[in-house]
């Protein structure tokens, strides 16, 4: 595949119990140094060279900025890029957070107090950092931790202090995160599934972009999104969601870094988010 702005960039894709297959590089570009690339499986090869194609396109020549995982259960599909990559969390981290808090009730055989819920939904829908500091003051860091190693999320490191914004994230275990909201067993009981999906299924009609662009028509939208300006690195633009309705249950998680603003971030993640809507 020819490369972009002086970006070489590969596409794999394989299907089950078939060879991975790599598009041809030019011979330079072949030599050189392993870059970035969309690594896509599939029992539809087809199915995964076009999302493969197709998220390469979005992304351009962002690829060093930009982290994708997707996995749908309906075709048994996943594509990644950079998909171990660490970003600072921003706000996205706020459903780990809800996590921890209902997997700490449960160990205490209880409900969420009206306290906590009240907490919980600002949190979430309307991305309150007050919430949020509250929820993670009361949980402290080991909680949070019992959570993520319950969940399988290894490569998520939390924030010191109260900066629960610059938790490490990588887009595979968002991905794992999200899987947990949608599927059977794991940590979290039935009960607290639905409400995890149902708080991100009410967020804020403003905060409603980044994954759900392109969505189709008769599909749920279950979304947290993120955003933070740092010295370094500039703007952090993150979005997670989950994406269920007739024949469809699917998940995409986007984080970028190196924005010039938060609107460069937002292109990248509808970009993104458009492709895999498209396709899947």
């Amino acid at each position: 595949m020819a490369s972009r702005s002086g970006i070489r960039r590969r596409l794999r894709t394989s299907a089950l119990l078939l060879t991975p297959m790599l598009l041809p590089l030019p011979a330079a570009a072949a030599a050189a140094p392993a870059e970035p690339e969309v690594a896509c499986t599939s029992m539809d090869v087809e199915l995964a060279y076009r999302l493969g194609r197709d998220i390469l396109d979005a992304v351009g020549a962002r690829d060093a900025s930009t982290a994708v995982y997707v996995h749908d259960r309906v075709t048994d599909t996943s594509c990644e890029l950079g998909a171990d990559r660490a970003f600072d969390s921003a706000s996205v981290v706020k459903v780990t957070v809800l996590g921890a808090l209902l997997l700490d009730a449960q160990r205490q055989g209880r409900r969420l107090s009206e306290r906590e819920r009240g907490l919980a939904r600002a949190m979430i829908t309307a991305s309150d950092n007050a919430s949020t500091t509250a929820l993670w003051r009361q949980l402290g860091v080991a909680k949070v931790e019992r959570f993520l190693r319950a969940a399988g999320m290894k490569s998520t490191v939390p924030g010191a202090g109260d900066y629960w914004g610059l938790t490490r994230i990588t887009a595979r275990d968002q991905g794992r995160l999200l899987a947990l909201l949608t599927g059977d067993g794991g940590p979290l009981s039935g009960r607290s599934r639905a409400y995890a999906l149902t708080l991100m299924r009410e967020v804020t009609p403003d905060q409603r972009w980044g994954t759900p662009a392109g969505a189709p028509a008769h599909t749920t939208a279950h979304l947290k999104n993120g955003w933070l300006p740092r010295a370094t690195r500039g703007w952090r633009v993150h979005s997670i969601g989950a994406f269920t309705g007739p024949g469809r249950d699917y998940t995409i998680t986007v984080l970028t870094q190196d924005n010039a603003d938060m609107s460069q971030g937002v292109r990248t993640i509808e970009a993104v988010s458009r492709a895999v809507h498209r396709n899947l």
